[in-house]
């Protein structure tokens, strides 16, 4: 789709719907232009307490099930 022929097949769609369904996107807009992106999450520091909490025994398991399930394709996945 055109840059340009967004805005219009919006309103098209916009037209078609209720006044409180309209109200609803108009309300969604408005916060996805005026609520600024901020990452969710723990910043990297405030999870340094747990480093080493993870017996080598268990990251051992865990390394040998990361190399055996994640490094093969299933093309028939999806």
């Amino acid at each position: 789709m055109i840059k340009q022929a967004i805005p219009q097949e919006v309103l098209k769609y916009l037209q078609k719907l209720p006044p409180d369904k309209q109200q609803e996107i108009l309300d969604f807009a408005r916060k996805m232009v005026e609520t600024p992106v901020r990452p969710k999450g723990i910043p990297g520091n405030a999870l340094l307490r747990f480093g080493g909490c993870i017996n080598q025994e268990d990251v051992k398991l865990m390394q040998k099930a990361i190399a055996q399930g994640c490094e093969r394709v299933d093309a028939d996945e999806w």
